[in-house]
């Protein structure tokens, strides 16, 4: 039976890829996001009955839920949530401003809450549902530069595992993705923030985040369309994964870390353990 998807920042990147290899599977998408000219042109060559493209900004709750409402009055249902809309801020974390921060962390972390928030009961009326975060590597190891980010993309890892110990038994699933550097528009000069001061210190002692990741704009090895499709074969399993790594240049950063991370759980096991009480 073809699903319906529901997903977020179809305009470029991973959304569209999502949507795209969707759509040629013989499914149905709700494509949404901030620009429609650009979700159009994305889109142009599927457009049809199977497609329908909504303006939606994430961190704005009450539009969130009533786009999603919208999304399911068109097609009787929403089988797949894909929250894929973000951007980055990339600097040093004493470098960034606090409104900064805020303004990310609405979009990257309280979107995808609005989204789930807005969709988990019309999936627990169905019995049924996949929801898929898009997370990224910075959302499992620490990088330079990355804090805000990383801290947008821990709490949406957080979020996703805690909240599907609770839906499971409703029949819904829950993905994170954690994909490397794939070509979206992360880095592109309009959708990546860099700070607006430097500190001193930082700057005798480093190139500036702006220097050490804007070249790898339009560099990137990953591939949105092949990522799109692999996230449609995910929501066909009966038992989707719980977190997802995407790419060869994730594998080869999350895996060492989860192994270094394990190794320092046991080299302190007497010590964690002391901390026991006695009654």
């Amino acid at each position: 039976m073809s699903k319906v998807w529901f997903i977020t920042g179809a305009g470029s990147g991973i959304g569209a890829g999502t949507a795209r290899a969707a759509l040629k599977a013989g499914d149905r998408v709700v494509a949404t996001g901030r620009n429609l000219d650009k979700m159009g042109n994305a889109l142009r060559d599927l457009a049809g009955e199977n497609l329908e493209i909504l303006r939606l900004d994430v961190s704005d709750e009450a539009q969130a839920t009533t786009v999603v409402e919208e999304a399911q009055k068109k097609f009787g249902r929403i089988d797949v949530v894909v929250n894929s809309a973000g951007y980055s801020l990339l600097g040093n974390y004493e470098e960034l401003g606090t409104q900064d921060i805020q303004h990310l962390l609405a979009t990257n972390f309280w979107g995808v809450s609005n989204v789930m928030r807005a969709a988990l009961p019309i999936m627990r009326r169905q019995r049924s549902g996949n929801i898929i975060n898009v997370s990224s590597v910075a959302g499992v190891v620490g990088l330079m530069h990355c804090g805000a980010y990383s801290a947008s993309k821990f709490a949406v890892e957080g979020l996703s595992l805690a909240v599907a110990e609770e839906v499971g038994k409703f029949g819904i699933k829950i993905t994170v993705v954690e994909p490397g550097f794939f070509r979206t528009d992360l880095l592109d000069a309009a959708n990546a923030k860099w700070p607006d001061k430097r500190i001193d210190d930082y700057a005798a002692a480093e190139v500036s985040a702006e220097e050490m990741w804007s070249p790898y704009a339009g560099q990137q090895p990953g591939d949105p369309d092949k990522l799109g499709q692999v996230l449609v074969e995910l929501a066909g399993l009966d038992i989707p994964p719980r977190v997802f790594v995407a790419g060869s240049d994730a594998l080869a950063v999350v895996g060492p870390a989860v192994e270094a991370r394990l190794k320092a759980v046991h080299a302190l096991e007497s010590l964690s353990t002391s901390t026991d009480g006695s009654f």
